[in-house]
């Protein structure tokens, strides 16, 4: 771990990526304390300029742009997170087990899923929020039923990979328990690319989670959540640009940190990247 943490302060990107989810964390963690609510309506407000008292300004409905920024991120983080730790969970387990056992069942379980990687995530997303109906927590579930293919099929590389080294021949030949083969030698030497891939897809599931939102199909008003309030407020972006502006700089910030961080994380697990930058 302390290699690692060195290793990350010394790539600049890393840091750049760290520091801005930091500051993301931070005002979405204590801004709910020091901000008023995020559904409190104020007509005579309306559609203010960012200015003293809101410093975001404010919506059609008078909503203080900066409450719903701080209180939105709160679950839009969360989502993210929370999506992509049911795709790792499912998607790794059928992945690894394909790819140790081999045979009829790697061979079901993968058309299974080649057949749901042939439609472009969003647009499989979209159509199993439409089924499930417009809740956010129906669009959480649509997206990760999107990843867990992802992570199955980089989970069966590995475990493939993995059960062909001296160790795990080792292993069988001791008479050691199949599921202890599996969990102890071949998903522990497997982690490192699946690691990479979840700290990648935490930024997809943000951005396909708030993209549901903007259809209408994630977040329902009057909840705040980035993606609805950028649709939300689409209408006025012309006239009053800061109401949109401000939950799509969030995603944007949000994505761009995960990915720099998941980057390093790749060149971490690279031998030779991490020879040259450490």
């Amino acid at each position: 771990m302390k290699d690692l943490i060195h290793f990350l302060r010394r790539n600049t990107l890393a840091m750049v990526g760290a520091g801005i989810l930091g500051t993301l964390l931070l005002a979405v963690l204590a801004g709910p304390f020091l901000v008023q609510s995020p559904t409190a309506i104020d007509m005579g407000a309306k559609l203010l300029p960012p200015g003293p008292g809101h410093w975001l300004g404010t919506d059609s409905f008078g909503r203080d742009m900066l409450s719903r920024l701080v209180h939105g991120g709160r679950y839009t983080l969360a989502i993210g997170v929370l999506v992509v730790g049911i795709a790792f969970v499912i998607g790794v387990f059928f992945g690894v087990v394909a790819g140790f056992a081999g045979g009829w069942l790697d061979t079901l379980i993968m058309r299974v899923v080649d057949a749901m990687l042939s439609f472009p995530a969003l647009v499989l997303a979209i159509a199993l929020a439409a089924a499930f109906g417009p809740s956010l927590e129906n669009a959480m579930v649509a997206v990760a039923i999107t990843m867990a293919p992802q992570f199955a099929r980089v989970a069966r590389s590995q475990a493939l990979a993995v059960s062909s080294r001296l160790y795990v021949d080792a292993a069988h030949a001791l008479g050691l328990p199949q599921r202890r083969i599996l969990l102890r030698y071949v998903l522990v030497n497997s982690i490192g690319p699946l690691l990479v891939q979840a700290s990648l897809n935490v930024g997809s599931a943000i951005l396909q989670t708030a993209s549901l939102g903007f259809l209408g199909l994630g977040a329902q008003p009057p909840m705040p959540e980035w993606g609805a309030d950028v649709s939300a407020n689409l209408a006025f972006a012309r006239s009053s640009p800061w109401t949109a502006l401000g939950p799509g700089f969030a995603i944007l910030l949000a994505v761009l940190s995960f990915n720099l961080i998941g980057d390093a994380l790749a060149d971490w697990f690279d031998p030779r990247r991490r020879s040259q930058i450490g």
